[in-house]
C-alpha cells in the first residue's frame, strides 16, 4: 500500500508551474516568509483534501470488498479523467509558460507582485487535489488498515506531494545563493522540457488507473 500510494504522491509532485511560483516567491523583497506561507497554503490544502478524500471514500463504503465495482470502477473514471488530461495538456498551443520565472493565467496575477498572502493563496489554489493526488489516497483509504497505519500513510503522501515546492525551501535555507543558482538554471529547463515532463506523468497514472479500474471490473 504504502510503495503504490507513494508512487502516485511522487507523480502529484509533478508541477513544474508551482516550481516556478517558488523561485518567483525566493527571488521576492521578503523569500523567507512569502516561500514560507506559500509552502504553508501548499500543505494545508494537501492535508485538508486528503483528509476529506479520505472520509468521503470510507463514509460511502468504498473500502469495503462489497464495494469491488464501484471501487474499480472510480479507478477506471480516474484514469479516463487523467488521460483526457493528458491530451489536453500536450495539444494546447499556450505554451506552460512565457516567461520560465514568470507562470501564466491566475497564478501569474498572484505571483504578480510577490506578498505573503498572495503566495498562502497560490499554495492553496496550486495544490487543489489533482486525479494523481486522489488517486494516491483511494490506495490508502481502501486498504484494510487501522488508524496508526493509515494517519503514517496520508502524512507520506502530502509530504511527498507537496515536495516540489518544501525541498526548495528547505534547500534555500540552507544555502540562498546556490539555491537561487540553481532554481534559475532548471526553471530554463523546465521552461523546454516542463510540458512534456507533465505529459509523460499523466500518461503513466492514466495507463496504470485505466488497466487497474478495467482488469478490476473483469475479474469480480
Amino acid at each position: 500500500m504504502f510503495i503504490q500510494a507513494a508512487g502516485f504522491a511522487l507523480l502529484a509532485a509533478v508541477s513544474p508551474t508551482a516550481l516556478l511560483v517558488m523561485a518567483v516567491y525566493l527571488g521576492s523583497a521578503e523569500p523567507r516568509r512569502t516561500a514560507l506561507l506559500y509552502v504553508t497554503g501548499a500543505v494545508l490544502m494537501s492535508v485538508v483534501m486528503a483528509v476529506g478524500v479520505l472520509i468521503l471514500i470510507r463514509a460511502t463504503g468504498l473500502n469495503q470488498p462489497r464495494q469491488h465495482t464501484p471501487r474499480y470502477g472510480l479507478r477506471l473514471g480516474l484514469g479516463l479523467l487523467t488521460l483526457a488530461g493528458t491530451a489536453f495538456v500536450a495539444l494546447r498551443r499556450r505554451p506552460l509558460s512565457a516567461d520560465p520565472a514568470r507562470p501564466q493565467g491566475f497564478i501569474s496575477r498572484l505571483a504578480a507582485q510577490p506578498a505573503p498572502v498572495s503566495a498562502f493563496v497560490s499554495g492553496l489554489v496550486l495544490f487543489a487535489p489533482s486525479v494523481t493526488f486522489i488517486a494516491a489516497i483511494q490506495v490508502v483509504a481502501t486498504a484494510q488498515e487501522g488508524v496508526p497505519v493509515t494517519a503514517v500513510a496520508l502524512v507520506t503522501v502530502v509530504a511527498i506531494s507537496a515536495a516540489i515546492v518544501w525541498l526548495p525551501l528547505a534547500a534555500y535555507l540552507a544555502a540562498p545563493d546556490a539555491t537561487a543558482r540553481r532554481l534559475k538554471a532548471l526553471n530554463g529547463w523546465l521552461r523546454a522540457h516542463g510540458r512534456m515532463l507533465l505529459v509523460t506523468a499523466l500518461l503513466i497514472v492514466g495507463i496504470w488507473l485505466v488497466t487497474n479500474g478495467a482488469l478490476g471490473l473483469l475479474t469480480q
